[in-house]
């Protein structure tokens, strides 16, 4: 996605349950806007929607 010009500026959030600090670094280091670690709560993704939506 990062090598597309179209694709580049969708913001690309991770979720999943494993709640492993390398994975979740690597994921961040490797362009995600965000991390979320199920199970998720309706407050985490009010901050994430406020954090990339326009």
């Amino acid at each position: 996605m990062q090598e597309s010009s179209k694709l580049k500026k969708i913001p690309v959030a991770i979720m999943s349950s494993e709640n492993v600090p390398t994975r979740i670094s690597r994921c961040l280091e490797e362009g995600a806007e965000d991390f979320l670690v199920k199970p998720v709560r309706p407050s985490d993704v009010s901050r994430l929607f406020s954090r990339v939506l326009p």
